[in-house]
């Protein structure tokens, strides 16, 4: 079992993560904890959903988790990744030009640690804003795309993509509807977030 299952195990059971989000005073010190563990800190605080998958036949399974509990079989779906298109024909989801999709299904470029957020860009989302992305997404990423700050995924995509760089380079932060009293939200768009996170480290 690896390191990274040992600390953040996807079988955490709600009452325990409410507990979790309740005793703030008790909270890991950001500075004491690595960037992985900032990252999934932040991100579930934020309200994401994360799922840790050791292999590709995990993220498979998490998936067809993900469309049981929602009912999301026989949909419609986003996805500009051709990588990912032969996991939504395993499960027979329409993807071509599909109108009203229920979920967008994407990679992304980075996931950044000490706010919680995951980094896209045009490669993923073309030049869609995220207002008008779906409500539900799910994210595929691998525990090497995890950075500490914002600055060191922009420098990222720059080495990434030398000569065809990437536009609309976008964070999405909130998973979760803001309470009316949180002004922080106020102008983003929440999303109802999955992450599966694949380990390659």
């Amino acid at each position: 079992m690896s390191l990274f299952r040992k600390i953040f195990g996807s079988s955490i059971s709600p009452s325990d993560e409410d507990k979790e989000k309740t005793n703030s005073k008790f909270s890991p010190d950001a500075d004491m904890m690595s960037i992985d563990e900032q990252f999934i800190y932040n991100f579930k605080k934020n309200g994401g959903k994360f799922l840790y998958c050791e292999n590709i036949d995990e993220v498979k399974e998490q998936f067809e988790n993900i469309l049981e509990e929602n009912d999301w079989y026989e949909s419609n779906v986003l996805c500009y990744e051709p990588k990912l298109f032969n996991i939504l024909d395993e499960n027979k989801l329409s993807y071509e030009k599909a109108p009203n999709p229920k979920f967008l299904f994407t990679y992304c470029e980075n996931l950044i640690a000490n706010e919680g957020s995951i980094l896209f860009s045009s490669n993923q989302i073309k030049q869609l804003k995220p207002h008008d992305l779906p409500v539900n997404i799910v994210v595929v990423a691998t525990t090497s795309q995890i950075l500490a700050v914002k600055s060191d995924g922009l420098t990222s995509i720059r080495k990434k993509y030398e000569r065809d760089y990437p536009t609309n380079i976008t964070a999405i932060k909130y998973f979760e509807k803001a309470k009316e009293e949180d002004f922080t939200q106020y102008g983003s768009s929440a999303k109802n977030l999955y992450l599966l996170l694949l380990e390659d480290l």
